[in-house]
Order: structure tokens, then C-alpha cells, then sequence
């Protein structure tokens, strides 16, 4: 016959035994979580170096190839208070063609793009003369409103130093729909591969390895905020006004988030919305 003593020792035993497997089976869990995070952040560092290895500044407007198409991501800066206001009111508008629009700018003409932005406005003297495909195209678009409320989405902070924007999607897979050629790769500008503080430039799906991927830019373009090293592979058509500067490295100064695990984008801890952008001749 079991006593109670016997008894009591019995339901400590089993208690212990069951305090036990909660304990390997939450290490186990623990464990297995570690794994997979070490495996996902192996990914994004391997992925961001073969991105760099292959080409800087891409997009792309077919979902499908997003992930693919991803740009190397600089290191994230710490978070810093925003530094801008809030978006106008509005949205983003849903627009594309099939086609390169028609030529209607005057390439002896001086064109200026102003982005009236959450941090303040920007103003890009347009080179028609060297990138006229580039500047109608902007012109274009502009006219259209299609740069009004969209982001920019992505920020780099370490090796270059540049803001992307002109992605209605926000995700770096935006484009207007048509495709217009590389211009002015060999801007005086653009001395020992660097592209210099102020330039603006197209960004593309150029890939240096294959030599592929010529004439694609679309919509996308970088803002240069710090000397950058880059090879003479993406249109320079602008160039940042010294009060845009100004904005442009408070937006820099802000720093950047982590790198998205599904893009690869650092993204601007500024909020930095293109409320209106315009571009006039003068």
C-alpha cells in the first residue's frame, strides 16, 4: 500500500520531471529562433554584396523582380528625431505609358525641377543640353503629377552617400512604364568615378558584370549629399541648388532605419514626401 508520504514524493518527482521538458523544450525553442535569425541576416548581408558586386542603382517596375532588384543598403545610422513635417494632403497617383513621351522641351533652354518636400524645397537646375531625354521626360512627369506625394524611400550612409526617390510604389520596384536611354555618362562632372555633392543622377538595372541593362532608366533618381565613388554608369541631369543642399543634409543628418528584410532599402528615418514637384523654363 502506498502511503502519503510515498505518494507526495511521487507528485514532486513527476512534478520536477515536467518543470524539466518545459525547460529543454524552450531551449530548443530558443535555440531554433537563433538559428533562424542568423539565417536571415546571413541572407541580407550575402545578398547586399552581390548586389553591390552587380550594380548600385536599380528599379524596377515589374512586382515580380522587386526582390531581385534590390540596391545595396549602407549601414543604418541610429535613430534621430524627424526633422520634417507632415505630407500634404493627397495621394499618389496611379500612372503609366507605354512609351517615351514625345521630345516638346527646347535643349538650348535652362530648366528647373522645385520639389516642394516634408523637409523643405529643393530646387535641381535641370541639364537639357546634355540629358535631353532625361529632362523631357522629367518635364513629362512632372506635368502629370506624377511625383506629387511620393516618398523617398531610400537613404544610404556609408560608401555612398545618396537619397533615392521618384518611386510612386515607395519600394524601389516603381516606374513610369517606358524605359529612356543612359545620357551624359561622360560629364566632365564626373572626375575619378565620383559623382560630386549636388548631382542628381538616373538611377537603373545596369549590371557592370553581364554589360546588360543599358537604357533603363524610368522615374528613379538619386540625390547626392556627399561626394560618392560610383562608376559613370548612371545619368547625371542636375545639379542641387545650394539652399536644397541645406535640406538635403538635414534629411542626411536624420539618418537611416534598418535595412528592409524583403527590399534591402535603408529608408530615411526623415519623412520625406515630394509634396509638388514642378519643373519650369526659364
Amino acid at each position: 500500500m502506498v502511503t502519503q508520504e510515498q505518494r507526495r514524493r511521487q507528485l514532486a518527482r513527476e512534478k520536477f520531471l515536467r518543470q524539466q521538458q518545459r525547460r529543454t523544450a524552450a531551449r530548443r525553442k530558443s535555440h531554433m529562433r537563433n538559428t533562424v535569425v542568423a539565417s536571415v541576416l546571413g541572407v541580407v548581408v550575402v545578398g547586399s554584396v552581390v548586389s553591390y558586386a552587380t550594380g548600385v542603382f536599380k528599379n524596377d517596375d515589374k512586382k515580380a523582380n522587386a526582390g531581385a532588384e534590390v540596391t545595396p543598403s549602407a549601414a543604418a545610422t541610429s535613430k534621430a528625431p524627424d526633422p520634417c513635417g507632415k505630407p500634404a494632403s493627397g495621394s499618389v497617383k496611379s500612372l503609366s505609358w507605354k512609351k517615351e513621351p514625345a521630345m516638346t522641351i527646347d535643349k538650348s533652354a535652362d530648366y528647373t525641377m522645385k520639389m516642394a518636400t516634408t523637409c523643405g524645397e529643393m530646387d535641381i537646375a535641370l541639364n537639357a543640353a546634355a540629358a535631353p531625354h532625361t529632362v523631357n521626360s522629367f518635364d513629362f512627369l512632372a506635368g502629370k503629377g506624377y511625383f506629387d506625394h511620393t516618398k523617398c524611400h531610400r537613404l544610404t550612409a556609408e560608401g555612398i552617400y545618396v537619397l533615392q526617390c521618384g518611386d510612386p510604389k515607395g519600394t524601389g520596384a516603381g516606374g513610369p512604364g517606358y524605359t529612356i536611354p543612359d545620357e551624359n555618362l561622360k560629364d566632365k562632372s564626373l572626375k575619378g568615378n565620383v559623382y560630386p555633392a549636388g548631382t542628381v543622377a538616373m538611377a537603373n538595372q545596369y549590371n557592370a558584370q553581364t554589360k546588360s541593362g543599358r537604357g533603363t532608366g524610368g522615374s528613379q533618381f538619386f540625390l547626392v549629399y556627399q561626394d560618392s565613388q560610383l562608376p559613370p554608369d548612371y545619368t547625371p541631369f542636375g545639379t542641387v541648388s545650394d539652399a536644397g543642399m541645406k535640406v538635403l543634409k538635414k534629411i542626411a543628418g536624420a539618418g537611416a532605419q534598418p535595412a528592409d528584410p524583403q527590399t534591402g532599402n535603408t529608408a530615411p528615418n526623415a519623412t520625406v514626401v515630394i509634396d509638388k514637384a514642378t519643373v519650369t523654363k526659364s
